[in-house]
């Protein structure tokens, strides 16, 4: 198993917005390296979802329901989308500042390159992560 951080602005599609739906394809991804991010996600990989924009903080776990195919969103352009599944909200959000303050996350893509969308997270970040929110996995 592998896990991911998937970022959105609430404004254009929260937490609310995907609970209510009860899954989404992950589609608009136009970076190349979230797309391979996309592109190297399996059945049942854990995701951890980020309110990007002015909140951000980590709300809720998912899990991919659908391996890549091709974005139909795409016209042009070799892109990719999975589609997710809401699995619970966090007990507790986990905010950037928060995550910056924690050796744990020193390398941390969301980190680093606070732009990348789509972002792998350690088996033992994950685990922090969910102990930092109060959530059982």
């Amino acid at each position: 198993m592998n896990y991911w951080i998937v970022k959105q602005e609430p404004e254009s599609y929260s937490w609310s917005n995907f609970l209510q739906e009860g899954g989404t394809a992950w589609t608009g991804v136009r970076n190349f390296q979230a797309r391979n991010n996309l592109r190297a996600m399996q059945i049942n990989d854990a995701i951890l979802f980020y309110h990007s924009g002015e909140e951000k903080q980590i709300v809720g776990l998912a899990r991919v329901a659908k391996a890549g195919y091709p974005d139909p969103t795409a016209d042009e352009g070799d892109w990719v989308c999975v589609d997710l599944k809401p699995v619970k909200p966090l007990a507790k959000v986990v905010t950037l500042a928060a995550i910056k303050q924690d050796a744990a996350f020193k390398g941390l893509p969301l980190v680093r390159n606070s732009r990348l969308s789509v972002s792998p997270v350690t088996k033992p970040q994950f685990d922090r992560l969910l102990a930092l929110s109060e959530t059982a996995p």
